[in-house]
């Protein structure tokens, strides 16, 4: 069963492959990714993040999971040598993490509830498991990016996630925080696969945000793999990516 709903402004789309599988099912996620967004949305006046931005929560005040989405974001700003950064004009947005966190932990629902052969896609960016319909590995194509029809790369997505970061589809809507004012145009694409859909999110923006040498630094990390695509439409991956192109 496949069902898709339009949360947190995105296509959310999850396939259950396992038997057993319910409405209810699909509900317990696409309601988790309704808190989330309750929770974390900067365009909904009474989220908790707007009322922490506008001064009417105070830290002792902060929820449990905002408390952890904040301290994971602490850490990757240190982990991208300040590259992602949650603050801006003295308001926070943690979104460039909390997508890949929610998309995660609407997996482990589903692996709570004994499902094994599933994928949870959230605007793209996906956490896989288990196996298709066929019985193979789950495949995920790297669009490109001057012509969205066409699939330049697939990966074959064996329990990983994967996640795209890009100006191609709605503009220039990250930034470097070093350089604020200054557009990234060097780049329009780059996909990272890291062992869950967090790790791979959460370092694929600021990666973005570090132009063509975002995929120096997916490089030098452990665990992950990228494939940029430059302005001129020219790809560069990293060493171990080629791994991920052929099905096991």
């Amino acid at each position: 069963m496949k069902q898709t709903k339009s949360i947190m402004g995105m296509p959310i789309a999850i396939e259950i492959l396992d038997e057993d599988v319910t409405d209810e099912t699909f509900e317990k996620v696409f309601d988790y990714f309704h808190y989330v967004d309750n929770k974390f949305s900067t365009y909904k006046k009474d989220s908790e993040i707007t009322l922490i931005n506008e001064g009417k929560i105070l830290p002792k005040n902060f929820s449990q999971d905002m408390k952890t989405v904040l301290k994971l974001s602490a850490r990757t700003k240190k982990e991208t040598n300040g590259y992602f950064d949650i603050h801006t004009n003295g308001k926070i947005n943690p979104s460039g993490l909390v997508k890949g966190w929610a998309i995660l932990n609407g997996a482990k629902i589903l692996e709570n509830l004994g499902f094994q052969n599933f994928y949870v896609d959230a605007g793209g960016d996906i956490q896989a498991s288990g196996k298709n319909k066929n019985g193979k590995t789950w495949r995920v194509g790297i669009k490109n990016p001057f012509k969205q029809t066409e699939i330049v790369k697939t990966i074959y997505a064996d329990n990983i996630g994967v996640a795209t970061s890009g100006t191609y589809i709605r503009g220039q809507h990250i930034y470097n925080p070093h350089q604020p004012n200054k557009k990234i145009t060097d780049i329009v694409s780059l996909t990272v696969i890291g062992p869950n859909v967090y790790e791979a999110d959460r370092f694929a923006t600021p990666a973005f945000a570090m132009g063509k040498k975002g995929i120096d630094f997916v490089e030098n990390l452990p665990g992950l793999e990228g494939y940029m695509i430059d302005k001129a439409g020219i790809a560069t991956m990293t060493s171990g990516f080629e791994k991920y192109t052929t099905e096991l």
